[in-house]
């Protein structure tokens, strides 16, 4: 009886440590890190003409030199971001991700390395009109979201009662804003900087530094996957310590 006790607690011992994922070994033999992004979100991970810039992409660089490893970048959609990272499709995601517990459920997260928060994004005209939630939150007016993120997430449960309109993706949503075709687009605090710095005395964020709703960025892991996380977390908070964290964020965040 003790015999066949042990032997089915060796069994599950050994079963449960072959589906537990080991990236770290994974990246250390095969000299490369896979790295998930939708590629369009500025100024944390943007595509342009084929290659990836931006916070993200210079840090995760150096994670993977620390590794003696290469990028090798997975462009993904915002829709499609879970369902391609639990597919395994690479080894960690990255561009502005925002935290949050349904994420949470199917990954885990490194730790927080950019505090960011849901920000309206209007013509500089309306600015005073849109300050709150609930003068948001109105039939009379027209919202615009991005499909399969945190935006729209909080477009559909927040701002429920707005007018809103789903527009298929992040690269060409602020010309609405632009074309009055829609009146606000409630993004990320450092996204609506980027753009009211891009698009100068046209678009303006509404109180970035107060957003609506406070939130944090991370890097997606694989599920159960501590070892790397505590590696990935390791670096991040020696990048901190070092004040390249804050060199890097500055090098690509208009102020």
């Amino acid at each position: 009886m003790k015999k066949t006790v042990l032997f089915i607690l060796l069994t599950a011992a050994v079963s449960a440590q072959a589906q537990t994922p080991d990236t770290l070994a994974r990246v250390m033999e095969s000299k490369q890190l896979r790295v998930c992004s939708p590629g369009d979100y500025k100024p944390f991970s943007f595509e342009r003409n084929g290659r990836f810039e931006g916070i993200d992409n210079d840090l995760i660089t150096s994670l993977a030199k620390s590794l003696e490893a290469e990028t090798v970048m997975v462009k993904t959609s915002w829709p499609n971001l879970m369902k391609d990272f639990t597919a395994g499709k690479c080894d960690i995601a990255i561009g502005g991700i925002s935290i949050t517990l349904p994420r949470q459920q199917q990954a885990l997260f490194s730790e927080p390395y950019f505090t960011n928060g849901k920000t309206p994004l209007v013509r500089c005209a309306d600015v005073k009109k849109y300050q709150t939630i609930e003068a948001i939150n109105r039939p009379n007016v027209r919202i615009v979201a991005n499909p399969g993120g945190s935006n729209e997430n909080f477009a559909r449960t927040a701002l429920s009662r707005a007018n809103l309109t789903m527009h298929p993706e992040n690269l060409t949503i602020f010309q609405e804003i632009i074309d009055n075709r829609a009146d606000v687009f409630v993004t990320e605090a450092a996204e609506a900087i980027v753009k009211s710095h891009e698009h100068k005395n046209i678009l303006c964020g509404v109180n970035p530094e107060q957003p609506l709703r406070p939130a944090q960025n991370g890097w997606l892991i694989p599920n159960r996957d501590f070892r790397f996380k505590a590696y990935v977390d390791q670096f991040l908070h020696l990048e901190k310590l070092s004040g390249n964290l804050n060199t890097t964020i500055n090098r690509w965040l208009p102020r």
